[in-house]
């Protein structure tokens, strides 16, 4: 898309490049409502000066670009093809670009971008990559996980390798929650929080956002402790809350809803909870799926069923399996990925789905999917299905 306010944003981009003012540039926004962005930094690669773009994948991984200050008005071009606004940051002050669904622009700029007399920090491009944790960050001591040098104690050496590929997972999910604001994070069956203690570490120390987040469980005295460490490490925006997940109502629809083997149905009902609610996105790790096992009726599977170790997998795979149908009948894209190496733990499924902008409940689509999952849900219990299995109408 072109017009006189996107070639302006797009020659702004320029020159704050070629000046080397540029802090940083964002696109977000996508049409197809995917969450994801284009994050753009200046590098040093050898004696040029150039425009890296950083779009974000899954699981962490993201696509470079290099973009010399040519190329950047024609590149601008295509990116509002795909993203409907983009922020820029240059040591003069900042731009916003806005399209709206009707194809109207906004350009507004505060102090004075491309302006700017000072030289923004310039990196080079061959870098150690940067490990999101440490054990200098300053939830790991009062949660036993580390020593007050920063060294990893030996026996949770397991747990810290869990709390920090979740945390790039974490990192990974920002990326796909567009926006500037306050984020809203609900962790529900958190146990003692490791995760949520990561989670909020990163999110605010590590990306830059402010946080409110909202841990609930069952035991007063296991959220007291939380309520303690989270003073230590000074997170200010973390609440805990004793009670039953199934009778927590969130102050709005959660950003992020995060759960560590919740077990069995319990992890159902954190999934239910997301969907009703509309979180945008949901990083789940399941346990202990016995529902399935017991109730499975399903001839057809009876070569796997009657052998119990393979009856057990048939399950633990089948519900999670199920769990994705249901969420995508309900508005989501989702995967299953792994959480860390299974020597380390065996539950280490991680259920991600992230809420789509473009689903229409009322669509053809929608009816496919509703019936998919209806379909399938029948097969593994033989008609038979659970009421908490099925899908909401209104």
């Amino acid at each position: 898309m072109t017009d006189e306010k996107t070639a302006s944003f797009a020659a702004l981009l320029r020159r704050c490049t070629e000046a080397g003012t540029l802090l940083n540039v964002t696109f977000h926004s996508p049409t197809d409502g995917d969450g994801l962005k284009v994050r753009g930094e200046l590098r040093q690669i050898g004696a040029s000066r150039v425009l890296q773009l950083e779009t974000s994948l899954t699981e962490g991984r993201v696509a470079q670009r290099n973009l010399s200050p040519e190329e950047i008005l024609l590149a601008t071009e295509e990116l509002f093809d795909t993203y409907r606004k983009a922020d820029l940051t240059d040591t003069g002050g900042s731009a916003s670009l806005m399209i709206s669904k009707k194809g109207a622009v906004t350009l507004l700029k505060k102090g004075k971008p491309g302006e700017g007399e000072e030289s923004a920090p310039l990196r080079g491009n061959n870098r150690e990559k940067r490990r999101l944790l440490d054990g200098s960050e300053p939830f790991l001591i009062p949660l036993g996980i580390a020593d007050k040098n920063g060294r990893i104690h030996d026996r949770m050496q397991a747990k810290f390798r869990q709390i920090a590929r979740f945390s790039e997972y974490i990192a990974d999910a920002e990326k796909r929650l567009s926006g500037d604001g306050e984020l809203y994070v609900c962790d529900l069956c958190c146990g003692k929080s490791y995760l949520s203690f990561a989670a909020y570490h990163v999110l605010t120390a590590v990306c830059g956002r402010k946080v409110r987040m909202t841990c609930v469980d069952l035991k007063e005295s296991v959220m007291d402790y939380c309520r303690s460490v989270a003073r230590e490490a000074g997170f200010g925006g973390m609440e805990f809350l004793a009670m039953n997940i199934g009778d927590f109502e969130p102050e709005r629809a959660p950003d992020l809803v995060i759960s560590l083997h919740a077990c069995d149905t319990a992890t159902d009902i954190v999934l239910d909870f997301a969907a009703r609610h509309e979180a945008r996105m949901i990083l789940s790790t399941p346990c202990c799926q016995r529902e399935l096992n017991r109730a499975m009726d399903c001839p057809t599977l009876d070569f796997i069923a009657d052998i119990p170790i393979l009856r057990q997998k048939l399950a633990s795979t089948a519900t999670d399996a199920l769990r994705l149908l249901k969420l995508e009948a309900e508005g989501y894209r989702c995967d299953a990925t792994e959480l860390i190496d299974p020597e380390d733990t065996p539950k280490n499924t991680m259920l991600r789905a992230w809420k789509r902008t473009d689903f229409d409940p009322a669509s053809p689509e929608a009816d496919e999917k509703r019936a998919r999952f209806t379909r399938t849900a029948s097969f593994l219990f033989g008609g038979h299905i659970p009421d908490h299995w099925r899908i909401r109408e209104d």
